[in-house]
């Protein structure tokens, strides 16, 4: 592979895509495809990739995204209209890890783009590669091509383009759209407006002598009335709107509204009092009422007395309580007594079981071994549930077996004198008579005698040659037939048989 990377052309550019999977890094051949990584660049900055989704993915083939629409029929560059393709001889489909602008034809670029997950030959020639995946985040990439797949190349849940950052820009003349719109309505707004002062054309219809009129009129008093607060009272010749009104009249207006007003509002507040007294009076007798039955429910049980300044539901619910108490403490009482008659029926039924035990052992001699064992077993203590109480329970057990040889080796060493006094004196007994071997490996090995014995294992080191001097029942003799030494011992060999067998026939005569 790396004759590969070698082949590829030195990268100028690079834009960070914030992914729902983390961080793309794509590094850009700005100057193998300059159309194509200007539109990417531009999109980028003017933030048109920001919340799309990658809409199509096919596993171990490509990872599309780029549709603002994420529909895959979406998109388009920065002129407003599909670009051509930009093909270079260095750059190829022979690995994962590129970036290709998406097209349904032959110059057919708009902003929609894809990610190789490998090996893609059959799109050289049909798709401009612009970009590579750079560093570790390459890893996050292929996550793109990771999940669900849906109807044919729909993931259930595609993966989005949260947001770009373009880090090393090759094209520093570029100027997002966005930003061209702003200065456009900024000029407009900073447009100079006339200064000029709206005025009348009494030469209209709408407007004539009276226009005029009013007009001195209003001029008149502004003079007049400068620094002063204006009304309609000091402009109008309205009657109704004086300029200064008679404070009498006034005043006398609102004694009367007054009076009048007072005397509804007395009988409101009245009929309100004697409302609120009869519901005060009603909810009075609903609690003496209260109190009464409740009364009489205490008065009906006997067992609790309670004050006058008590509250009777209290009194209930102690009551209450003080009963389920009671019923609980029964309950348990019971639950004992059950407890004690089971353990002493335990303790009968169990009498009867042995001495019915006993009787069929002594029928049966392999039913009493069995019964032996069972209780060997029991009687054998429990394994602690706790590691540190397994440790030590088996170390106190080795350090037992280890004092127990130790005390063995001490008394066979002190045995050792005896016993071969004891042989020297003793006289040849009859051995026993042997068992069967089937015998012997079913009983198991009593005493711990077997503990004196010392342990020899098999050593793996080199045999040594043997000595030719010493021939022991497993020397052979080799003899070739075709040398004529062997020839020669084989004659002699004969003739000493020949000697000895005529020797012992003489003697025999």
């Amino acid at each position: 592979m790396s004759n590969i990377y070698v082949q590829e052309p030195p990268t100028e550019g690079k834009v960070c895509l914030e992914t729902s999977v983390g961080e793309i890094d794509i590094e850009l051949w700005s100057k193998e495809c300059p159309k194509a990584c200007r539109n990417f660049v531009q999109l980028c900055m003017e933030g048109y990739y920001d919340k799309t989704k990658f809409f199509r993915v096919v596993p171990d083939f490509i990872v599309q995204g780029g549709d603002p629409t994420n529909s895959g029929s979406g998109g388009e560059s920065i002129w407003g209209k599909p670009f051509r393709d930009e093909f270079h001889s260095r750059l190829r489909f022979v690995r994962r890890g590129l970036v290709a602008m998406a097209n349904a034809g032959k110059d057919d670029n708009g902003s929609q783009f894809f990610f190789t997950l490998g090996a893609t030959k059959e799109l050289q020639n049909k798709h401009t590669i612009f970009g590579k995946v750079g560093g570790n985040t390459i890893y996050n990439m292929i996550r793109l091509g990771q999940g669900v797949i849906e109807d044919g190349e729909r993931p259930k849940y595609p993966h989005k383009i949260l947001k770009t950052n373009v880090l090393i820009n090759p094209f520093p003349d570029i100027e997002p759209r966005m930003k061209i719109e702003m200065e456009r309505t900024g000029e407009e707004s900073e447009k100079k407006k006339s200064k000029m002062k709206a005025t009348k054309n009494f030469s209209l219809l709408s407007f004539g002598e009276e226009a005029e009129e009013d007009e001195m009129d209003t001029e008149k008093v502004t003079k007049e009335n400068r620094g002063k607060g204006k009304s309609a009272h000091d402009l109008a010749s309205d009657p109704k709107l004086l300029s200064q009104a008679d404070k009498s009249q006034l005043i006398s207006k609102q004694e009367k509204t007054s009076d009048g007003e007072g005397s509804d509002n007395d009988e409101k507040l009245e009929q309100e009092i004697n409302s609120i007294r009869s519901k005060l009076k009603r909810s009075k007798e609903s609690s003496k009422k209260a109190k009464e039955e409740a009364s009489l429910r205490l008065s009906d049980d006997d067992e609790l007395d309670f004050g006058e300044d008590e509250n009777p539901f209290e009194a209930e619910r102690r009551r209450r309580k003080e009963q389920l108490q009671a019923e609980a403490k029964a309950l348990s009482k019971e639950l004992k007594n059950k407890d004690k008659k089971k353990d002493k029926e335990s303790r009968r039924s169990d009498e009867p079981e042995e001495e019915k035990l006993t009787e069929e052992e002594t029928k049966n001699d392999m039913l009493r071994d069995y019964h032996k064992k069972q209780k060997e077993f029991k009687s054998v203590a429990k394994v602690p549930k706790s590691k540190s109480d397994r440790e030590a329970q088996t170390l106190a057990m080795l350090a037992k077996f280890k004092n127990k040889l130790s005390g063995m080796m001490y008394d066979s060493e002190d045995d050792e004198p005896e016993e071969k006094s004891k042989k020297e004196t003793s006289k040849p007994v009859e051995e026993p008579k042997k068992k069967e071997e089937g015998e012997e490996n079913d009983e198991d090995i009593e005493g711990d005698d077997w503990m004196k014995a010392p342990l020899v294992f098999d050593t793996d080191g080199p045999i040594l040659a043997k000595d030719a001097n010493t021939k022991d029942d497993d020397w052979f003799d080799i003899y070739d037939p075709r040398n004529k030494l062997n020839k020669r011992r084989r004659e002699r060999d004969a003739k000493g048989e020949r000697d000895r067998n005529r020797k012992e026939k003489m003697m025999k005569l």
